[in-house]
């Protein structure tokens, strides 16, 4: 069992930066493949990124390609998503997932558990 703890999100304009962190219980952390994925209302949860169990790989959404970056620092039971370059379209609920896995998924269905999710909103 792991539970996740989204924070970071909050109200930017657009062009500005947000670093959203989640942060995991547990002590197999390492051995976890992380992903960050959003939801807008109306609309169906959508993958953004995600950080291979051991930090070596990571993965990103086309759209949010060159202006996301996530990391994971294993010693804290922690992955981050830098966002920066944001838009109005990346506003949504950002939730933090993970899936014992020493691979990629990037469907959220393959992902076991979730944060809460925390709120970005970008204004124009």
């Amino acid at each position: 069992q792991v539970q996740l703890v989204e924070s970071g999100g909050g109200l930017v304009q657009a062009g500005g930066s947000l670093r959203l962190s989640c942060a995991a219980s547990g002590r197999t952390f390492s051995g976890y493949l992380m992903g960050w994925f959003r939801q807008a209302p109306g609309k169906e949860r959508e993958f953004v990124a995600a950080i291979t169990s051991s930090g070596a790989n990571s993965y990103y959404a086309d759209s949010v390609k060159g202006r996301f970056t996530i990391s994971r620092d294993n010693a804290k039971n922690t992955v981050y998503l830098q966002m920066n370059s944001l838009k109005p379209e990346d506003t949504a609920v950002y939730l933090c997932a993970t899936k014992y896995a020493h691979y990629f998924f990037q469907s959220p269905a393959r992902y076991d558990y979730w944060g809460q999710g925390t709120q970005v909103t970008v204004a124009s």
